[in-house]
């Protein structure tokens, strides 16, 4: 299955949650493949992003090794990476020196346009970001904390895998992420994936109805959940 068979609104029109479930009825080992730590998220009412991933590890406890010149050919081909191959794409970016927020920030405002006009949609991070009220329009980002200094931080590669609290993925990883967290979704699966999310919804939907109705009791429930 290739990039352009995979059908991303369909799968955005699903929360994470919804998407983890569907993975747990239809492929159990791909549903681990979640983040697990706390991550804060810039805007929980823009809806779920979905696109494939662009990785890079950063450390942010000391300074980098490179010259100025070697610096700016590094971010040369980042930038070259980070554009090509299918769209839309999110940046996930991991924090070496730390499971989760570290003490400078490796990505902000400025970054955030940067990469909007590169192409992505987001970014996932265990690491630190600022700036998060300025970061353009529509971009997400899922995040460890906030810190204000940028000091020292400085990408030790890309183009690699990563460990985004505890989500792993490599280059052109599909994955799934809002308020939640975020999951890798295998694309052979996204139709069973479909699938089992709209059954999953309508489940939970009856189950929700049924729970509004003022005249309720917990043996009519238990009725309800029984005959279910």
């Amino acid at each position: 299955m290739t990039a352009h068979d995979i059908d991303l609104a369909a799968l955005g029109r699903y929360d994470t949650p919804t998407v983890c479930n569907a993975l747990l009825a239809v492929a159990p080992e791909a549903a681990r493949r979640s983040t697990k730590g706390m991550l804060q998220c810039a805007r929980p009412a823009l809806p779920p992003m979905v696109g494939f991933a662009r990785t890079t590890l950063y450390r942010t406890q000391e300074p980098g090794g490179l010259d100025a010149a070697e610096a700016r050919a590094q971010d040369l081909a980042w930038f070259d990476y980070v554009s090509a191959g299918p769209g839309p794409r999110i940046v996930l970016v991991q924090d070496g020196d730390t499971p989760h927020a570290a003490t400078n920030a490796l990505f902000g405002e400025v970054m955030s346009f940067m990469h909007s006009a590169l192409g992505c949609i987001g970014l996932i991070t265990n690491g630190a970001v600022r700036d998060v009220a300025g970061m353009a329009e529509g971009f997400q980002a899922l995040y460890g904390g906030l810190a204000p200094n940028r000091a020292d931080y400085h990408r030790v590669d890309f183009d690699c895998e990563v460990n985004v609290a505890g989500l792993y993925a490599r280059s052109d990883t599909l994955i799934h992420a809002d308020a939640n967290g975020a999951v890798a979704v295998p694309p052979e699966q996204v139709p069973a994936i479909l699938e089992a999310a709209a059954a999953i919804t309508a489940k939970e939907q009856a189950i929700i109805d049924f729970c509004r109705d003022p005249a309720v009791t917990p043996e009519s429930f238990k009725r309800f959940w029984a005959e279910g």
